[in-house]
């Protein structure tokens, strides 16, 4: 049997070398300026921080100082997240209680519980943060109950009950 040997003629493409791009000091400085654009874009002023709460639903709240009245949940808007008028009221009433609705800008992360209970810590979280931009708010706050950290949280399920009060049904027979 004759084996047949491959023999290759045509030499293989050599790769070209990637050669790094010039770094100047003008780079750099544009460089610089893009981050800082980048970064003023981010931050859009100052902001103060406060936690709400609410049975399981813990918000983490940031008051933007100099908005334009935007509040935003979880990264959507505030009518997309919160689909009744009466929760997203709720979220803003302590905004409109002290004139800084078309004043500053909300941004909050909230998680756990569920949507009605989201909303009052939002609402509690941004009262706080009102009272840290000027302590003259605190007084109508206060009076209107939005400084109040609700306490009522889900009683736990005792040993040898169906749930938290409820017993086993019981047979007379």
């Amino acid at each position: 049997m004759a084996t047949a040997k491959k023999t290759t003629d045509a030499k293989a493409p050599t790769p070209k070398k990637k050669t790094a791009p010039l770094v100047t000091e003008d780079t750099k400085i544009v460089a610089k300026a893009e981050a800082n654009a980048a970064s003023e874009k981010v931050k859009k002023g100052s902001f103060l921080p406060a936690v709400g709460r609410r049975k399981c639903a813990i918000a983490r709240v940031r008051l933007i100082k100099n908005g334009r009245g935007d509040v935003t949940v979880n990264g959507k808007t505030l009518k997309d997240y919160f689909g009744t008028q009466d929760l997203r009221a709720q979220v803003i009433d302590p905004l409109k209680a002290v004139g800084q609705d078309e004043a500053v800008d909300i941004s909050a992360k909230v998680v756990g519980g569920g949507i009605r209970g989201q909303a009052e810590a939002i609402r509690l979280g941004i009262a706080r943060t009102l009272c840290e931009m000027d302590p003259t708010f605190r007084t109508t706050l206060k009076k209107l109950g939005y400084l109040t950290r609700d306490p009522r949280v889900r009683e736990r399920k005792k040993p040898g009950k169906r749930s938290a009060r409820r017993s086993p049904q019981w047979s007379k027979r």
